[in-house]
């Protein structure tokens, strides 16, 4: 350039009249170039440099005017320089534009001087790590007249790009409208107001900005500029959206899982038989929308294959290999996974008590995989069904007599009477058990052979071995010559852990370290799971035989029949006038005497008759016969 050339438009009257407005506010020094001469000087720059209309300007600006025009030279259109100056107290920011060139002028060192302190300003706005925006509503649209550096690196728009523009050119196809006219709003009611939506970065790509706007007044009180503030907060944002997705889902799967249980649950209590039972639980697992299908199989013992007892659905696939899901759960006893014909499939065991009933296998819609949520789910409810169908077998045992009669063997000192036989030297003989509510099962047993010289010192001898035996509890409730009733307590009795697996115990003999059991199993459950069970629990088992049982179809009329023809004429009429006289009630409304003198025989003979009858009863229905 050589020499300074002015061409501030008026400069005799107001040299900013053609400038905008809000230029006027900012502190730091303002030229604009444009082919090579100053078109506008805001009003910092001309007290700072003394310019009017065809003045050449101070010592700064004719010592650093080369420097300048070289560096005005030098920046590529669009983009920004700053200048290091050699002379005077500012450096320089030269924001390169297709038509000229805007130069910004910031003090080095700030002075005590108002203008001082306005540089200061000045470049904390314009450093700011928030994106900080001028607008001026006095012309129209209210367009930008300032943004700082943190808006343009944060948009993409340069400062000659945007300045000129309606801040809603960051506003896109996804802005909240919402959101637009809660701003809109503000503006039209003077206020300040903070929301959040999607913008629009000058290439097009999507950013999440906090933008706050603000009025700002003159001295006369007159609205001047608005002020604004963008911050990126994409990431606080996408982590909330992310949050408030996995809640929705969550919401929508403890709802969803809500519902399956108790449908499930429902299914378990109320079905009356196995087959319903499992048929109730795939049709409701297939009814949510997530699966495609779902089936209940079980090992077939000869073929060693998968049999499906039930199936519900449309994409049912046969368990026709050893790499199927469902060959692993029943092998593994875990839960797994695989993918069949693109879909995934999860199997389930079902398991209760160590005894295994079959696997659940359930199908995903598809390309849909099973979260770890998901899993854990399906697993409580094969649990459930599981457990339902062991209820099932274990009330069918008991109302059913067609069964598998099992004799095993056992050495392990872990089951009580093996143990306190042999601690006692005596042999032990299962009775019966009683059930006690809120307790143990507690065992009854006779127990004969005397460990001790005189045989009137057996039962004390038997409860002092027993008490050298952990966690057994053992009483004395009936003493005889040479043997004695006994009720063995303990944590874990054999009995009752059989019970759960839907076996009857019919006979225990323990002695010698072993003992030996009569097991009754249904036909209809797996007796091969139940016997594995077994000899997996306790050491030393040895099947010794098994047989099927036809049913007992004797009918109650059938054993009162029976019963009559054991009693003898003189015992049935004891039994019947002891009955009918209420001698059983208390307080009795009849003596045995008077009983006795009805029958024409003596009081101890009618009690003769009395008891004999009713041994015979006992030993009908214990089964004693």
């Amino acid at each position: 350039m050589g020499t300074i050339d002015t061409k501030l438009t008026d400069g005799d009257a107001d040299p900013a009249s053609n400038a905008p407005a809000a230029l006027e506010h900012v502190v730091d020094p303002m030229l604009l170039i444009t082919d090579g001469a100053i078109t506008y000087a805001n009003t910092a720059a001309r007290e700072a440099f003394v310019l009017a209309d065809g003045d050449g300007g101070n010592e700064t600006l004719e010592a650093n005017w080369d420097r300048l025009d070289d560096a005005i030279s030098e920046t590529t259109v669009g983009t920004v320089r700053t200048v290091e100056l050699e002379h005077g107290r500012y450096d320089a920011r030269v924001h390169r534009g297709t038509d000229g060139a805007t130069i910004v002028f910031t003090e080095r060192n700030g002075t005590n001087d108002p203008a001082g302190d306005r540089a200061v300003k000045a470049r904390a706005v314009n450093e700011a790590p928030v994106g900080v925006t001028i607008s001026d509503p006095s012309l129209a649209d209210n367009p930008l007249v300032y943004v700082n550096d943190t808006y343009q690196e944060v948009t993409g728009y340069a400062f000659e790009d945007i300045i000129g523009q309606n801040c809603r050119v960051l506003q896109g196809p996804d802005s909240s409208p919402e959101a637009v006219a809660e701003m809109r709003a503000a503006i039209d009611e003077e206020r300040p107001v903070t929301v959040e939506l999607k913008n629009y970065r000058e290439d097009g790509t999507e950013f999440w900005n906090e933008v706050t706007i603000a009025p700002v007044y003159d001295d006369r009180g007159d609205l001047a500029n608005y002020v604004g503030f963008q911050n990126d907060i994409t990431a606080r944002k996408e982590a909330e959206l992310e949050a408030e997705r996995r809640t929705e889902e969550l919401e929508y799967t403890l709802a969803r899982v809500e519902g399956l249980i108790q449908d499930v649950t429902g299914a378990v209590t109320g079905s009356k038989t196995r087959s319903e039972l499992e048929a109730a639980v795939c049709d409701r697992i297939v009814e949510e929308s997530a699966y495609e299908s779902a089936w209940i199989g079980e090992h077939n013992p000869a073929t060693r294959e998968i049999d499906v007892r039930t199936a519900a659905g449309d994409a049912f696939d046969e368990p026709n290999s050893n790499d199927h899901p469902a060959a692993e759960t029943l092998e593994t006893t875990g839960v797994a996974i695989g993918t069949i014909d693109g879909s995934t499939v999860a199997a389930f065991p079902l398991f209760y008590n160590d005894i295994e009933y079959g696997v659940l296998t359930v199908r995903s819609s598809a390309d849909r995989a099973f979260d770890e949520r998901e899993t854990v789910i399906l697993s409580a409810l094969a649990r459930a069904a599981a457990s339902g169908i062991n209820a099932r077998e274990t009330s069918r045992m008991l109302a059913t007599d067609a069964v598998v009669a099992v004799d095993v063997e056992i050495a392990d000192d872990a089951v009580a009477p093996i143990a306190v036989a042999k601690a006692a030297n005596c042999r032990l003989e299962y009775r019966r058990s009683v059930h006690r509510t809120g307790a143990e099962t507690a065992a009854l047993f006779t127990a004969t052979g005397a460990s001790a010289d005189d045989p009137s010192e057996f039962a004390a001898t038997l409860a002092d071995s027993a008490a050298t035996v952990d966690g057994v509890d053992l009483e004395v409730l009936v003493e005889r010559d040479g043997d004695c009733l006994v009720e063995l307590t303990t944590e874990t009795s054999v009995v009752s852990w059989l019970s759960e697996r839907g076996v009857r115990t019919q006979a225990i003999t323990a002695e010698d370290g072993r003992a030996r059991l009569t097991l009754e199993i249904p036909r209809s459950a797996d007796v091969r799971s139940i016997i594995e069970a077994i000899e997996a629990r306790y050491d030393g088992t040895d099947v010794r035989s098994f047989h099927h049982r036809e049913p007992d179809t004797e009918t109650r009329a059938e054993f009162v029949d029976r019963l009559e023809e054991e009693l003898t004429e003189r015992q049935f009429a004891a039994l019947q006038r002891a009955y009918l006289g209420g001698y059983f009630e208390w307080p009795r409304p009849a003596t045995g005497e008077e009983l006795a003198e009805s029958m024409g025989v003596s009081r101890p003979t009618f009690h003769e008759h009395l008891r004999n009858a009713e041994a015979k009863l006992c030993r009908a229905f214990f089964g004693d016969d």
